[in-house]
């Protein structure tokens, strides 16, 4: 298993991100933090490893610099500059398809929370790239215009006990135009704290990853 911390150059930044590449992968996810986080968060990184555990390659990236971070954290002006993260996520994808290690691998997008946005966001940009989506407990209707040229199929994971996100979810997927499922995981809040809640998230983000990465096939 390849494991190596990368540089992602975005246009007047450079973001950090971990690149984990199972031998013989299928396809390679990478995943937007929710807002106020990083690429250190305890629950992607734990849907991380089951994805990995399953032949898909991982990138949890950070999508602002420690510059920005700082700022963000007492004004929270980057967290919700949701075109901002999108052309981040755009530029992550595109540096795999420019790495020797991952250019084969078709990609999926895990957004959480405001992350989903800019996930649908990187699969409107780059729907050749771009084979699956998975959000969970996100905004997926903060993606705006962009939800009407998503053609990536796209699952959405929202917890029963978070009403609000799961209307949200329901009018944006109302606006899908490609192969779409809402996932609604029973007693779960909106982080997915409860006991086995985010297992499931994550067996259901493997299984819909490796369904359509597999699917669509790798280019080698």
């Amino acid at each position: 298993m390849d494991s190596r911390a990368i540089r992602i150059r975005t246009a007047g930044a450079e973001v950090d991100g971990d690149l984990v590449v199972p031998k013989d992968a299928s396809g390679i996810v990478v995943f937007a933090h929710g807002s106020g986080s990083s690429r250190h968060s305890r629950r992607n990184q734990a849907v991380a490893r089951h994805l990995q555990s399953r032949g898909l390659a991982t990138l949890l990236m950070d999508l602002l610099t420690a510059d920005e971070e700082a700022i963000d954290m007492r004004t929270a002006e980057f967290r919700f500059d949701i075109p901002l993260l999108g052309e981040r996520l755009v530029a992550a994808i595109d540096a795999l398809q420019a790495d020797t290690a991952t250019s084969d691998l078709r990609a999926g997008c895990f957004g959480a929370s405001t992350g989903a946005a800019a996930a649908l966001i990187a699969a409107a940009g780059r729907p050749e790239h771009v084979a699956a989506v998975v959000s969970r407990g996100g905004r997926p209707d903060l993606a705006g215009p962009h939800l009407d040229h998503v053609q990536a199929p796209t699952l959405l994971i929202v917890g029963e006990r978070d009403p609000e996100v799961v209307e949200l979810n329901e009018q944006a997927a109302a606006r899908l135009n490609c192969e779409w499922k809402l996932e609604i995981v029973p007693a779960a809040t909106h982080l997915f704290e409860e006991r086995g809640a985010l297992e499931v998230v994550a067996q259901l983000a493997g299984d819909w990853f490796v369904a359509h990465l597999q699917q669509v096939g790798a280019r080698r």
